[in-house]
């Protein structure tokens, strides 16, 4: 666990035991009722607090950044947020319908979300992530993928059509994020901005529940947005599927891992070219 620095917890008065908490990258701390984050962006953290005051949360919990005693967003490199109550759907949760409270979730963020303008610092993000969104969406060269995953990347061409969908603001990366605590309304946390179709945000949390929850493939169907066709929700899978494998197989990955991971993806292809999307 990154060791939070004294000057950050005196910044927002916090004093008492740092809990580590689990998901995301395993860098999230909550001291009493405050989660602090690495995140040395603050561009990104002063989008995300001025959004928070824009939208209106119908549908959804999002707690907004909480700034330091003296009105900063981000001090020495860390943001805070007010810690909410609620949990992801459990790792040992195979079951398709546990996630529907999630796409809910989903669906009523980016209905949220929809007249929100394009924020110009899309363009500067270069982290992993941002770097798959971009080749997973044809707008930068697949030169970083490793021989094995090749094989899986070729046969996900066919799979891909150009659906023809309006762009908004969307969470990348909701899977874990979304905390259902009934009977309140589900909190979204850890914003990953990206342009894309409001339906690619579910198609991520469809394949992540294939991929790290071993999901039922009755997910795929049942979860299709009534807004798009068969042949748009799968392009939308397979995207998020090339988006998921680029940013795990990255040079810096150590071999054997990515030898014991790929079976997953290729798994999840597998539903995708399957009776599973008729």
């Amino acid at each position: 666990m990154r060791q939070v620095p004294p000057s950050v917890r005196a910044a927002w008065g916090l004093v008492g035991e740092v809990e580590r908490l689990d998901g995301g990258q395993g860098t999230s701390v909550r001291v009493g009722p405050i989660v602090l984050k690495p995140q040395p962006d603050e561009v990104l953290v002063a989008w995300q607090a001025q959004l928070c005051h824009r939208i209106s949360a119908t549908g959804f919990r999002l707690p907004p950044p909480v700034p330091a005693r003296d009105g900063r967003l981000v001090v020495d490199g860390w943001s805070a947020t007010a810690h909410v109550g609620g949990e992801p759907v459990p790792e040992d949760d195979p079951s398709a319908s546990s996630w529907l409270p999630v796409l809910a979730a989903s669906r009523a963020f980016h209905t949220a979300l929809a007249d929100e303008p394009r924020p110009p610092f899309l363009d500067r993000r270069d982290d992993r992530w941002a770097r798959a969104d971009r080749i997973a969406w044809h707008e930068a060269d697949p030169d970083s993928v490793g021989p094995r995953s090749r094989e899986l990347i070729a046969g996900m061409g066919g799979l891909v059509d150009d659906e023809g969908l309006p762009r908004q603001m969307v969470h990348g990366d909701l899977s874990g994020n979304v905390l259902l605590a009934d009977p309140t309304p589900p909190a979204i946390i850890d914003i990953s901005p990206y342009w894309r179709p409001a339906a690619y945000a579910d198609a991520v949390v469809v394949v992540d529940a294939l991929l790290w929850w071993s999901t039922d493939p009755a997910l795929v169907q049942l979860s299709r947005p009534t807004t798009v066709s068969s042949v748009q929700w799968r392009s939308l899978l397979t995207r998020a599927l090339v988006f998921r494998l680029f940013a795990f197989d990255e040079p810096r990955r150590d071999v054997l891992d990515i030898n014991d991971q790929l079976p997953r993806y290729a798994a999840v292809l597998g539903h995708l070219r399957s009776d599973v999307m008729r």
